[in-house]
């Protein structure tokens, strides 16, 4: 009887622990629930913003105004009504959208083979080759800025797309991530496909990229934000104002003879739609690829 009482007994320490998980579980939820708002007050008034007249803001400056009567559709219907700003603007926009898939596309592929070598194979100077990388990433591009500018001049790439994309294509984060995910898959999937017939092609094409769909995808969703958001580079390389894109034209839109508010706020807010349209694509494997990335074993 003793001994069966004994075993049921409830154990304290358990308790304890389930208590505090619990408290940790509500303060971490409060912390980031509070994060999130703070994160998402700045695109709320920017939304009310695009709502009102570009005069009423010069005077009244930017505030959050949830009085929906007062809202109107004017800036958006002035922004999709085919004049001459709204040409200019989807212009910006097509070219940003065109730069973007080039610069995600060929840096995914790039970074993925770079990766897959550094993660996969053992051959002289590989170590040293991956602390290269992991150097480059500690050097602002504010100073490499100037000598790729001389290369690009060089090359004679000066006012053309690839003159932008090439020096991004080799993202060393993105290398870096890409081999701390390869490096916890095992290698014996290497062996395995080899023992089956497999070319070194095959094996990387066939077997080791569709596992690293996570990665892809959370690479993806970073790289096409930094593509797409890219205002310091693409403003030095180009010089025809018909390649512009859209961070570049909007900032164009802010003069000292007069700024065209109605046009730079509502195209903002829509210039949005993009990354919103990547994350909900990807964010299937957003966190998964995060997460396995940033743990190698």
């Amino acid at each position: 009887m003793d001994n069966t009482m004994t075993k049921i007994k409830p154990n304290k320490s358990s308790k304890i622990g389930g208590k505090t998980r619990s408290i940790l579980t509500v303060l971490s939820t409060g912390f980031f629930a509070i994060l999130s708002i703070l994160v998402a007050i700045p695109l709320v008034i920017g939304f009310t913003a695009s709502m009102r007249p570009g005069s009423e803001m010069m005077a009244q400056g930017l505030h959050l105004n949830l009085n929906f009567k007062e809202w109107m559709l004017d800036n958006y219907v002035y922004l999709l009504s085919g004049n001459e700003d709204s040409i200019k603007f989807f212009n910006w926009f097509k070219n940003s959208l065109f730069l973007t898939l080039i610069s995600v596309i060929g840096t995914l592929i790039l970074c993925y083979f770079i990766a897959y070598g550094l993660s996969m194979y053992d051959f002289k100077l590989k170590n040293t080759l991956f602390f290269i990388v992991i150097a480059t990433m500690m050097v602002p591009f504010e100073i490499l800025m100037l000598p790729l500018y001389q290369e690009i001049i060089n090359f004679g790439l000066i006012d053309t797309t690839w003159g932008v994309v090439l020096p991004g294509l080799c993202g060393a984060s993105t290398i870096f991530f890409f081999k701390q995910y390869m490096s916890s898959l095992p290698k014996e999937l290497l062996d395995a496909g080899r023992i089956d017939g497999a070319t070194e092609y095959g094996i990387c094409l066939r077997i080791m990229l569709p596992i690293t769909k996570p990665a892809f995808a959370a690479m993806a969703i970073l790289t096409s934000m930094g593509s797409w958001n890219n205002l310091l580079w693409p403003m030095l390389i180009y010089k025809d104002a018909s390649k512009f894109t859209l961070p570049i034209g909007l900032n164009t839109l802010l003069t000292p003879y007069g700024n065209n508010y109605d046009v730079l706020i509502a195209g903002s807010m829509f210039s949005l739609i993009p990354v919103f349209i990547i994350f909900i694509i990807f964010q299937k494997y957003f966190v998964e690829g995060m997460t396995a990335g940033a743990v190698k074993g």
